[in-house]
């Protein structure tokens, strides 16, 4: 044996001493190896495997920073602790609060722009005195398009900010012409200044009832702490990118079926229970193909119930007596709750408004991107003034570099 192997065996750990420095159990131990977490090397004379002692260290310390907080940041990115710190929403003890006020009490009388201003900046300053922006021409090249893309369209090259509005100050400036131009491209009309529910109102021929209920939907989706897209948008605002660009990159977290997508997928059940003959066993079915969390029932940071969704879908039912379509959606809502053991989201409060009352289809998205563009406004506001480029640390888990 040379000099170099005796050397290298010196440095190499026993089953046993690796298995007590990483503090678990043997077969533990050789799963990690069978894993690729962990590096065996074969002593020819006892015909036992070591382990090198560098790359036990490495895992004992990966599993240390993991029990330290490390997996914290992992869970983190899987409904778990704040990764960022803001003032402009939280969720506690199963309420939704703006700044310290109760989103559903707000939705008892707020209209989005009071929700907006209060989530941009306390509500010190009213934004929405503007008049309403010029159409961004772009946007006549897409007549066929979905609402989505056409705001997202409407994003890349906005008429309304001819100056790019990456500081704070101009983000919220030119906040209330980029929400105008969202509605305009979401709902095909020209911009207007009018509030923005009655806007959706006047495009989907609701009543005074229905126009209440968007107002109040509108206010409940306006913010909803660091969800995927409120992520992104925070992400992009970080490396000194427009608000336009921002608010681009929100839309297009938006477009995901894990995401903006599950007010389509509750749709899509309510369709097809209200379409069977038993309710029950095709909800069943169709929860058998889809997750309930992306589909109307359930929600990680709710669990007592998504009081978005209780809110909404409390005002339905007293819409009911009138409308009989509206009752059998409930029912249909009440049938696969019960089934699933779940309590129902907002997004099921969407689809089940725009079932009832004969909007477009889509139109549960469209009331979502218009109100969440308001939050995306307030944190790409709060990233900028921060100053600090978003920019995480990956924990890499492959093989490592080795002779």
């Amino acid at each position: 044996m040379t000099n170099a192997t005796m050397a290298a065996m010196n440095n190499d750990l026993s089953a046993t001493e690796a298995a007590r420095l990483l503090g678990v159990s043997l077969p533990t131990l050789y799963s990690y190896v069978s894993r690729g977490l962990l590096v065996s090397v074969s002593n020819g004379a006892a015909r036992r495997k070591r382990y090198p002692q560098e790359e036990v260290l490495r895992l004992a310390a990966r599993k240390n920073d993991a029990r330290r907080g490390g997996q914290a940041a992992v869970t983190a990115m899987h409904w778990g602790l704040p990764v960022l710190e803001t003032q402009i929403s939280h969720i506690l003890e199963g309420r939704l609060l703006y700044r310290g006020c109760d989103s559903t009490l707000l939705a008892q009388h707020a209209s989005l722009e009071t929700a907006a201003s209060l989530l941009w900046d306390d509500g010190a300053n009213d934004y929405f005195k503007q008049d309403a922006p010029p159409l961004p021409p772009q946007l006549a090249s897409v007549p066929d398009a979905t609402p989505l893309t056409r705001a997202m369209v409407a994003m890349a090259m906005p008429a309304s900010t001819p100056a790019p509005a990456t500081t704070p100050a101009s983000m919220l400036q030119a906040g209330p012409a980029l929400m105008r131009t969202l509605a305009a491209a979401l709902l095909q009309t020209a911009p207007s200044a009018l509030p923005l529910h009655q806007q959706l109102a006047q495009a989907w021929q609701a009543d005074a009832e229905q126009t209440e209920l968007l107002r109040a939907a509108l206010v409940l989706l306006a913010d909803h702490e660091l969800n995927a897209s409120t992520f992104a948008v925070r992400c992009v605002a970080s490396t000194g990118a427009s608000l336009p660009a921002a608010l681009g990159a929100g839309l297009a977290a938006l477009s995901g079926d894990r995401h903006g997508g599950g007010s389509a997928a509750a749709r899509r059940m309510l369709t097809q229970a209200l379409a069977a003959s038993d309710a029950r066993d095709a909800g069943g079915a169709y929860y058998m193909s889809i997750a309930p969390e992306f589909a109307g029932f359930g929600h990680p940071l709710y669990p007592h119930g998504d009081p978005r969704a209780a809110y909404l879908l409390g005002i339905l039912a007293t819409l009911a007596h009138e409308h009989p379509r509206l009752h059998a959606i409930l029912a249909a809502c009440a049938t696969a709750e019960e089934l699933l053991d779940a309590r129902p989201n907002a997004d099921l409060a969407l689809a089940a408004m725009e079932l009832a009352f004969g909007w477009p289809e889509g139109a549960g998205m469209s009331v979502f991107a218009l109100a969440r563009s308001a939050g995306w406004i307030a944190h790409a506001a709060e990233q900028a003034a921060s100053a600090a480029l978003i920019r995480p640390r990956a924990r890499y888990i492959g093989r490592h570099l080795r002779d």
